[in-house]
């Protein structure tokens, strides 16, 4: 279990929620979802998608809180307002 309480993807997608929510809430597009892929047990993998003006700076900021809670993280880019940010627990 790590330090701040953080012990599953569920709890870190929660925290994430949390720490970024108004990025998410509007009733228009979100600028971020969360998505938990299971399709490997062993390795399961938080992908925070980012897109839009900004996705950049944002995908900064969440990568940076995402290592703050132990987590290990790489990005995926797709296009400049279309980014990845990968975060697995050990």
């Amino acid at each position: 279990m790590t330090t701040d309480g953080v012990d599953s993807l569920d709890d870190l997608a929660a925290k994430v929620d949390g720490e970024f929510a108004s990025h998410r809430e509007t009733d228009e597009f979100k600028t971020i979802s969360l998505v938990i892929d299971t399709s490997r047990s062993d390795h399961s993998t938080l992908i925070v998608h980012v897109d839009g003006k900004g996705a950049k700076t944002l995908a900064d900021e969440i990568e940076a809180f995402l290592t703050e809670h132990d987590a290990y993280t790489q990005r995926e880019y797709h296009s400049e307002t279309d980014i990845r940010v990968l975060a697995t627990l050990d």
